[in-house]
């Protein structure tokens, strides 16, 4: 999720998104500095910082089911530090981290999950110090993993192929990305093993990343918007195609959606030097609410979110490390 670098492995919003998402990318430049505020029946969370023992510099939380099982993954992916997937699960103590790599693998990230035990993510045969390394997106079930990469005959060299999200239909979603930089969403049926496009009916051609995907099928990420050039998050529910852009803020990225159709993710208000990630949460009935882990305001991404309204993502803290965050809504 963020997006990413999509010649890196992903993320930071970085992550997935961009950097997904998952990603982190640079930030666009600002056309305003206001944030949205909370409406009055705004969600108030309890925050609980997870990170695995094995790197507490890197930590980043990508999905979570019903169950609070959560994907995520260590290592900052930089030579000699790689990304290393794992599944954490409740109650959440170290005892309770489980590694998932893809097999043979030189990098791996756990981005998605669902509740019938299928996980999704991609996976590098590189560790390069330019970070600039192939991607090829996998699911897993039953401990046996499978490659998963859309059919394309111009792909970018090295390849960027990247699972994202499935549901618990089993179809996922994702992205890979062409010769000339541009990202192409899909679906991914992994029962019938059929790809499809995924885009924006206005702009069949803007680059586009699928990010996340409900088991109504609707589908949440981000884009180019044609009307603008900007980054955009969307909600695709059926045939409609819902633009997401946070007021005032030079990029959107929604990440995660539920089966209430409320879309998480991050926006970027500023740039360069100043500029600064919120993350946020979207409904259809209450629009925008910034949600920020208080050890990192201004740096914090939500990529997830289950059926209970719990997110996970990650933040900056003051000492310069990424790290996992779990948000709990409070009764």
């Amino acid at each position: 999720m963020s997006k990413i670098n999509r010649r890196k492995l992903r993320m930071a919003a970085a992550a997935l998104a961009t950097g997904t998402i998952a990603v982190a990318g640079g930030a666009l430049a600002a056309t305003a500095q206001a944030a949205p505020l909370a409406h009055p029946a705004a969600t108030s969370y309890n925050f609980v910082t997870l990170d695995n023992q094995h790197d507490l510099t890197f930590n980043q939380l990508l999905g979570i089911s019903n169950q609070g099982t959560i994907a995520g993954y260590f290592g900052s992916g930089a030579a000699g530090h790689p990304n290393k997937g794992y599944l954490l699960f409740p109650p959440y103590g170290q005892g309770n981290y489980v590694n998932e790599n893809f097999p043979g693998s030189a990098q791996t990230q756990l981005t998605g999950l669902n509740d019938n035990g299928t996980k999704v993510g991609f996976f590098s045969t590189m560790n390069n110090a330019s970070m600039t390394n192939d991607n090829f997106g996998f699911w897993q079930r039953n401990g046996q993993y499978h490659v998963a990469d859309f059919p394309t005959g111009s792909p970018a060299s090295p390849p960027v192929d990247q699972l994202l999200g499935v549901n618990d239909g089993n179809v996922a979603v994702g992205f890979w990305t062409d010769a000339n930089g541009n990202n192409h969403g899909y679906e991914y049926n992994i029962n019938t093993n059929r790809y499809y496009t995924v885009t924006d009916p206005k702009a069949p051609t803007a680059s586009l990343t699928a990010a996340a995907i409900n088991n109504q099928g609707d589908i949440a990420g981000f884009y180019t918007n044609p009307a603008n050039g900007n980054t955009d998050g969307f909600l695709k529910d059926g045939g409609k195609f819902i633009d997401l852009a946070v007021p005032g803020a030079s990029s959107t990225m929604a990440l995660g959606v539920n089966d209430h159709d409320e879309v998480v993710g991050t926006y970027t208000v500023g740039s360069g030097s100043s500029a600064v990630m919120h993350g946020f949460t979207w409904t259809p009935r209450g629009g925008f609410q910034t949600v920020d882990d208080p050890h990192g305001i201004g740096t914090t991404t939500i990529n997830g979110v289950n059926d209970a309204g719990e997110l996970v993502g990650f933040y900056v803290d003051s000492a310069g490390n990424t790290d996992g965050m779990l948000a709990v809504p409070q009764q």
